[in-house]
C-alpha cells in the first residue's frame, strides 16, 4: 500500500499469532537482562512500541468497523475475537513493563521518557490479573449487545425516518408537537427495551465490581478510577465538584430555562422543550448537509496554519465517517490508529447547530492527538487522559463562535448563545450521571426500580426544572437514564465532560480577549499530549482545577455574563 494515498477503507490488520507475539516480547524481555547501558533498554522500548501498535490497531479497526455496521456478523466475529485475546496481548506488555521498571536503568529511561512513562504502565500493572480476563470479553459482548438495542431504533417522525441519534435531533424542533412526539417516541423504545437494558446492566455492574474484588478492592470504582487515568485527584475531589456545581451552576442553569420558557411561550417548560432555544428554531443552516460539512472543512483550514494542515490529512485519508444510514451505531467518538498516526472521527452530521457543535468538537479532539503524535516519542502519550481531551472538545466548540456566520449567516448569534448555553446547561447532567454510576456501584444490590428511583433524585437535585408529561410512567420513575450509552459503555466515563466543560469556559474568556495567547496555550495543551499528568496539564495552560475551592464561580463567571446580557438585550 502506498502510504502517501491510503485511505481508512483500505487498511487491513490480520489477526496476529498469538504464540509469536509472546515470543517477541520474552525476546524483548531477555535483551533487556542483557543490556549494558540505558540507550539498549531505551532501543527495545522503542521497538516493543511498535510491536504492541498493531495489536491497538487491530483493535481500533475492528471496533470502528463493528459501530459502522452493527448487522454485520464479520465485523462482530472480529471485535469479539480482539476482545477476548487483547488482555492476553497486556499479560505480554505488563511482563515487559514489570522488567524495564525493575532493571538497572530506570532513572535513565525516566530521563528519556519522563514520568508518566513508569505512571502509566503502573497503572496498566495494577488493573490487570489474568482471573479478569474472561470477564472482560463477557463484558464486552453485553455491551456490544446494548449497542445493537440501540441501534435498532428507526422510526418515522414528521415525514422522515429516523435513527436513535437523528431522533433527537428533533428535540430542537420548532414545533412543539413534533418534539413531544418524538421525546414520546425516545421514550417508547426505551420502556420497549427496558427489561433487557436493565439486565445487562445488572450483570455489569456484578462483572465489574467482581473485577474489582480480583485487584484487591471492595467494588469496581477504585479500578474505574485507575482506568481513566486519576493519578492526582480522587472521589472527594469530584465529590466537592459536584457540591460547587450545586451552588454555582444549577441555579443559573434554572434562570436560563425560566428565560427560555418565557421565549418559547411554554409553561411549564417540559423536557422536550429544553433543546428549542428559541420559538421559530435555533440557528438555521445556509445550506444542506453536503454544504455546512464544506463549511466546517472551511473554516478549520481558515482557523491556523495547524488546523488546515490537520483536516486536509483528515480528508486525504477520509478519516470521518459522518454519513447517517441504517445499522451505524447510535454513538459518536473519535479515536486513533497508532501505526498511521491517524485519529478516525465516527459521527452522524445532519448540518443542524448541534450537528456543528458535536463535529466541531470531535474535530478538537481529533486535532490533539494528531499534534502530539507528532510531538511526544511514543505513543503511551499521544493521548492524554479524558478530561483533558474533553477540554480539547469543548473548547474548540467555542472557538468556531467566530466562524458562525459561514454556518449560520444572520442567525450566528443565535448559534454562539445556543452553543454556549448548550454548554452550561449539560454540566448538572453530566455530574448526575457520574453519581448514579458511583452510587450503582457502591450498591450493586439495589432493584432496577430502586436503581430508576436513584437516577430520580438526582434529577431533582441537578436538574430541578426537569419535568414530563403527566402520563409519562416510564420517564417520572426514573427511565430516562437508560439512553445514555456512556453508564453501560464506557464506566465512570462522564465526570470529564463537565470538567471539561467548566474549563473550556475559563479558555472561552481567554480566547475572545487574547485569542493569540488562548490558541498558543491551545496548542501546548495538544503537543503534551498524554505526557503530563491533568494537574500539570492544565497548569500548562493557565488553567485552574475546576475541583479547587471557588474555581467554578470563577471559571463560568464570563460565560455566564454572555448569557445574561444576551438575554437582557434581546427579550
Amino acid at each position: 500500500m502506498n502510504t502517501k494515498t491510503w485511505t481508512f477503507n483500505e487498511l487491513k490488520f490480520p489477526k496476529p499469532d498469538l504464540i509469536s507475539f509472546e515470543a517477541m516480547y520474552r525476546d524483548a524481555i531477555e535483551r533487556i537482562d542483557h543490556a549494558r547501558e540505558g540507550s539498549d533498554v531505551l532501543e527495545v522500548i522503542f521497538e516493543s512500541n511498535e510491536l504492541s501498535r498493531k495489536a491497538k490497531d487491530l483493535l481500533e479497526v475492528a471496533l470502528i468497523r463493528q459501530s459502522q455496521d452493527t448487522t454485520n456478523e464479520k465485523y462482530d466475529e472480529d471485535a469479539n475475537w480482539v476482545h477476548a485475546n487483547l488482555p492476553l496481548f497486556s499479560k505480554a506488555i505488563v511482563e515487559f513493563n514489570d522488567k524495564v521498571y525493575n532493571g538497572p536503568f530506570k532513572d535513565y529511561i525516566e530521563e528519556k521518557l519522563g514520568s508518566m512513562y513508569f505512571i502509566k504502565n503502573d497503572i496498566e500493572n495494577r488493573i490487570f490479573c489474568d482471573e479478569n480476563i474472561p470477564l472482560s470479553a463477557k463484558e464486552a459482548e453485553l455491551c456490544a449487545e446494548y449497542q445493537k438495542i440501540i441501534a435498532s431504533f428507526q422510526k418515522e417522525i414528521n415525514g422522515q425516518q429516523h435513527g436513535f441519534l437523528s431522533l433527537q435531533k428533533l428535540f430542537s424542533h420548532e414545533d412543539r408537537n413534533v418534539r413531544r412526539e418524538a421525546f414520546k417516541a425516545f421514550s417508547d423504545f426505551l420502556e420497549a427495551n427496558e427489561p433487557r437494558t436493565r439486565e445487562i446492566w445488572d450483570e455489569l455492574i456484578k462483572i465489574r465490581n467482581q473485577m474489582g474484588r480480583n485487584l484487591g478492592y471492595d467494588n469496581y470504582l477504585p479500578v474505574g478510577y485507575l482506568k481513566r487515568g486519576r493519578i492526582d485527584y480522587g472521589p472527594d475531589d469530584v465529590a466537592n465538584f459536584r457540591k460547587q456545581v450545586i451552588e454555582e451552576v444549577v441555579p443559573f442553569c434554572q434562570e436560563l430555562y425560566e428565560a427560555q420558557a418565557k421565549r418559547l411561550g411554554t409553561d411549564p417548560l417540559m423536557v422536550y422543550d429544553e433543546s428549542s432555544v428559541f420559538p421559530d428554531g435555533n440557528a438555521k443552516p445556509l445550506g444542506d448537509s453536503e454544504f455546512m460539512l464544506s463549511q466546517v472543512y472551511e473554516m478549520f483550514r481558515k482557523m491556523s496554519p495547524e488546523t488546515q494542515e490537520f483536516i486536509d490529512f483528515m480528508l486525504k485519508h477520509q478519516l470521518i465517517d459522518s454519513e447517517i444510514r441504517p445499522g451505524k451505531a447510535a454513538r459518536e467518538y473519535s479515536t486513533f490508529i497508532n501505526s498511521k498516526k491517524a485519529p478516525f472521527i465516527f459521527s452522524f452530521f445532519d448540518g443542524s447547530a448541534r450537528g456543528v457543535k458535536t463535529l466541531v468538537g470531535s474535530l478538537g479532539h481529533s486535532f490533539s492527538t494528531y499534534r502530539s503524535s507528532r510531538k511526544q516519542p511514543i505513543d503511551l502519550y499521544y493521548s492524554a487522559t479524558a478530561d483533558i481531551m474533553e477540554l480539547h472538545v469543548m473548547s474548540m466548540t467555542q472557538f468556531s463562535n467566530r466562524f458562525a456566520e459561514g454556518f449560520f449567516g444572520e442567525d450566528a448569534d443565535k448559534y454562539e448563545f445556543y452553543n454556549l448555553q448548550d454548554l452550561m446547561t449539560f454540566i448538572p447532567f453530566g455530574v448526575a450521571v457520574d453519581e448514579f454510576q458511583h452510587i450503582c456501584y457502591e450498591n450493586p444490590d439495589l432493584t432496577p426500580a430502586e436503581r430508576n428511583m436513584e437516577w430520580l433524585k438526582l434529577e431533582q437535585k441537578y436538574m430541578p426544572w426537569r419535568k414530563y408529561d403527566e402520563d409519562n410512567e416510564f420517564m417520572k420513575q426514573g427511565g430516562y437514564w437508560y439512553h445514555k450509552q456512556h453508564i453501560l459503555l464506557y464506566p465512570l466515563y462522564y465526570i470529564e465532560y463537565s470538567l471539561a466543560t467548566v474549563n473550556a469556559m475559563e479558555m472561552y474568556r481567554r480566547y475572545a480577549e487574547h485569542p493569540g495567547t488562548a490558541w498558543q496555550e491551545y496548542l501546548r495543551l495538544a503537543d503534551a499530549g498524554g505526557s503530563k499528568g491533568y494537574l500539570e496539564a492544565l497548569k500548562m495552560a493557565n488553567l485552574t482545577p475546576a475541583f479547587e475551592e471557588g474555581a467554578v464561580a470563577n471559571s463560568i463567571s464570563y460565560a455566564k455574563d454572555v448569557l445574561a446580557s444576551y438575554i437582557r438585550n434581546k427579550e
